[in-house]
């Protein structure tokens, strides 16, 4: 405590009131972070398990088999662009080129103000064409629907803007013709047997199966070629190679081990399969918030608990897609603020469920751990690093008080991590060599180190945008995936 503080009056009054209260405080925020530590860290061995299931049940020509198959189902494939030049035409021609019986790609341009639409119709050699749909959802007015006979199983939706990626997605549900639908973002690349491999739970459980997740993996780095990813490599810069560590962790941790225990609250929009006849009796993907796959699969599973009909919601982790993540603070402090505004669009909405046992697994647990995690964590995070050292200032707590809390941050979220990546080299062995594994357990600990705090601190100004009732999207620059010879000439 500094000295000057000691000997004045309103010091002295102030521990003499409010020294208990602070202590509570404190011990209440410490309280809040062990039991996210906790929950981490009983996914951590779920996970595993889950994880060596299939790495044990996968068989390429199983996967073979299926390529040749009748009995797998068909799948649309929904591709919402806005402003997508960068990356449009080569994230279609991976879509071409995935390996799957029978499938249609919808590329749904959303009234993107640059050229994707110009870039599509030249690309593909794209004429004017008609084509029956279904009005099963709402979405913005559809202008044109172009088709190519030279890609007879690609179709281009050009809409008016819809003020969000639930609209364009909408749209595609409309104009799908099968059983099945794949929403994938325009900056991502499925990797070729992702379909055939997304679809087996569809195929186990056809009866129950309502969604499935996948894996979607950081592309930074990587050099494209033809629309797939040829040469795995980590991203250069800081930004996007903490994310690769992030999208380990989140994927093959927490929704590995939330889909083992039946409560898996989330299918990422970038890469999604979902049943079309439920997500028509939902409404489709909502338009009023920018969390439309979080709020999809709520929707889901309340329709699906309401009707008290048996239904399934699963992650696997193998289906990868290659994503390309911001490269700038700015474009991913936005990402991260409409992440939270979204999580906190859905739980608020969704409130009703939380801790009620009329929803099951979903209602008791859940919508506890997303609550938890996404409405409660950042609060009580930032509230920590605020006031933990100011109470240690003013000597309401001792510096062994302040020594447990900064271990609790720092050593749990590197423990967390390194467990994370071992799981990963261990069942998947992604990583490109041992230097790469070695970059990636150094990011696992600086990242505790100014990182998470800053990340935190952008959910708050998430938090904020969500209480002004901020509900735009925002825009990403895209800078494109990089081909061999891109990185050879350095552009």
């Amino acid at each position: 405590m500094p000295e000057f503080l000691a000997d004045t009056v309103w010091f002295r009054e102030f521990m003499t009131e409010y020294a208990g209260i602070a202590v509570m405080v404190s011990w209440g925020i410490l309280a809040i972070g062990a039991m996210q530590v906790t929950v981490y860290l009983i996914q951590l061995p779920a996970a595993w398990l889950e994880l060596r299931k299939y790495a044990q049940t996968g068989d390429t020509e199983s996967e073979w088999q299926l390529l040749i198959s009748d009995a797998v189902l068909p799948i649309t494939l929904i591709l919402p662009a806005y402003n997508e030049e960068a990356v449009i035409v080569e994230s279609v021609r991976s879509m071409l080129g995935l390996e799957y019986p029978q499938f249609e790609i919808i590329a749904v341009n959303d009234g993107s103000k640059d050229r994707t639409l110009e870039l599509l119709i030249e690309a593909f050699d794209l004429t004017p064409v008609e084509r029956a749909h279904d009005l099963s959802v709402p979405h913005a007015p559809v202008r044109q629907i172009y088709a190519s006979e030279f890609y007879p199983n690609l179709v281009v939706i050009d809409k008016e803007n819809g003020k969000g990626k639930a609209d364009a997605m909408n749209a595609g549900i409309d104009y799908g013709r099968y059983p099945l639908f794949c929403v994938v973002d325009a900056d991502s690349l499925l990797e070729s047997g992702a379909l055939l491999r997304g679809v087996r739970p569809f195929m186990d459980e056809p009866q129950e199966m309502a969604a499935v997740g996948g894996t979607i993996r950081i592309a930074n780095g990587c050099e494209v070629t033809g629309g797939r990813v040829t040469r795995v490599a980590l991203p250069d810069t800081f930004l996007p190679l903490v994310q690769t560590l992030e999208y380990i962790r989140a994927f093959l941790v927490a929704r590995l081990a939330l889909s083992r225990w039946g409560v898996l609250t989330i299918v990422s929009g970038a890469f999604g399969i979902f049943r079309r006849d439920i997500a028509t009796e939902v409404g489709g993907f909502s338009r009023d918030t920018v969390g439309e796959d979080f709020d999809l699969i709520m929707k889901i599973h309340r329709h699906m608990r309401q009707a008290k009909r048996p239904y399934q919601v699963r992650y696997v982790p193998e289906p990868v897609c290659w994503t390309e993540a911001p490269d700038t603070r700015k474009s991913l402090r936005g990402q991260r603020k409409r992440w939270q505004r979204g999580a906190l669009e859905v739980l608020t909405k969704n409130g009703d469920m939380l801790f009620n046992p009329r929803y099951g697994r979903i209602g008791m647990l859940g919508m506890p751990y997303s609550f938890i995690t996404d409405f409660v964590g950042p609060l009580v995070q930032v509230l920590g690093y605020i006031l933990i050292p100011l109470f240690f200032l003013l000597g309401a707590i001792n510096w062994m008080f302040l020594a447990a809390y900064t271990a609790l941050v720092i050593l749990c979220g590197i423990f967390v991590s390194l467990v994370s990546l071992a799981i990963d080299e261990v069942e998947l062995r992604r990583a490109e060599d041992t230097k790469a594994l070695l970059r990636l357990i150094a990011v696992a600990v600086t990242e505790n180190l100014g990182y998470r705090q800053l990340n935190n601190f952008w959910r708050i100004a998430g938090w904020w945008e969500f209480a002004r009732k901020r509900q735009d999207w925002g825009e990403m620059t895209r800078t494109g995936f990089k081909s061999a010879a891109d990185k050879q000439s350095g552009s």
